[in-house]
């Protein structure tokens, strides 16, 4: 991995862990509070607005990339760690590995498939079958 990308990643990480943190909402709700206390002092001034749009604007533009990047890295962490459970669970379908890497088309199939083995699951259970393949402990 290159080092820039490297820095970036542990940046968003402790940048997403600073931010998630109930003192540092605490401290935008103050600088809110702040703002509209101020606001008589300033007239309610196009000056005065422009402060909390400008500020609230660029902090969510650069949110909005911590977030995605912590939002990728916990996505590929849990498809790694499902792959695992299928390669691990015997009997289990190995084409379903890397099923986040297929186009819509075939990965609609594969839903497709899934929900008639659900159908038919239920309709097992309301004959008074099993919805399973596996017999009760």
């Amino acid at each position: 991995m290159p080092k820039s990308t490297n820095r970036y990643s542990q940046f968003a990480k402790a940048a997403s862990r600073f931010c998630g943190r109930p003192r540092v909402f605490t401290l935008a709700v103050a600088l809110i509070v702040v703002w509209l206390v101020t606001g008589p002092l300033f007239g309610f001034s196009d000056t005065w607005q422009l402060v909390i749009n400008t500020g609230t604007t660029i902090v969510t533009f650069l949110m909005v990339f911590l977030i995605q990047n912590t939002q990728n890295r916990d996505t590929e962490a849990i498809q790694v760690k499902l792959d695992e459970l299928i390669r691990a669970t015997q009997g289990a379908h190995t084409a379903l590995l890397d099923l986040e890497e297929l186009e819509e088309e075939e990965l609609d199939a594969f839903r497709r498939r899934y929900e008639n083995l659900a159908a038919e699951a239920r309709a097992r259970l309301q004959r008074g079958g099993s919805d399973t393949d596996i017999p009760d402990a």
